[in-house]
């Protein structure tokens, strides 16, 4: 998507943060905007302020990030990672969420949100982290590639939203194991 409006904030002032049950509300608009205008999230019914709270303690309390971008006081985008599939051998494979307001998109705020998602699943010993990506997502598709992403073959089909199939995409990126 691309920013709507022109850019009311310095992305060199922009700073990334642990988030806090203050954040709620703007990671739930953010989240809520992308379900509502964007192929982003394959959801259709807006999220609630106890799932966002419900979401964000089981991250913080399984010792997941969720990191916010701020901008004299605003929350601009927000980004997390949590586990890939249930079971155990999956344990050190991990899928990132990175979600940008419509009016920061473009500007470097995932860049630098898909940076802290590296750094902290390298920092955390992880092998492996994903982003499953809509297929025609390509400024995703191009972000990843440009901080060291591979990419799987398209799947075809594997969800529905407005009124269109959608094709996924995985991107990962390796990491040393110890």
């Amino acid at each position: 998507m691309k920013a709507s409006g022109p850019r009311w904030f310095s992305a060199a002032v922009v700073e990334l943060r642990d988030a806090t049950k203050h954040d709620l509300p703007a990671i739930l608009a953010i989240t809520n905007d992308a379900i509502e205008t964007s192929e982003a999230i394959w959801a259709t019914s807006p999220r609630s302020l106890d799932e966002r709270r419900a979401w964000m303690a089981d991250r913080q309390a399984n010792g997941f990030p969720v990191v916010v971008a701020v901008s004299e006081g605003v929350i601009l985008g927000f980004a997390s990672y949590g586990p890939f599939r249930a079971y155990e051998g999956y344990a050190r494979t991990v899928e990132h969420s990175i979600y940008v307001s419509r009016q920061a998109q473009r500007q470097g705020i995932g860049r630098r949100l898909l940076d802290a998602m590296v750094a902290h699943a390298e920092g955390a010993g992880m092998h492996v982290l994903v982003g499953a990506i809509t297929a025609s997502n390509s400024a995703s598709i191009a972000l990843h590639r440009a901080a060291g992403f591979s990419e799987s073959t398209p799947l075809p089909q594997m969800g529905r939203k407005f009124g269109r199939w959608l094709d996924l995409i995985f991107m990962y990126r390796l990491f040393e194991s110890p």
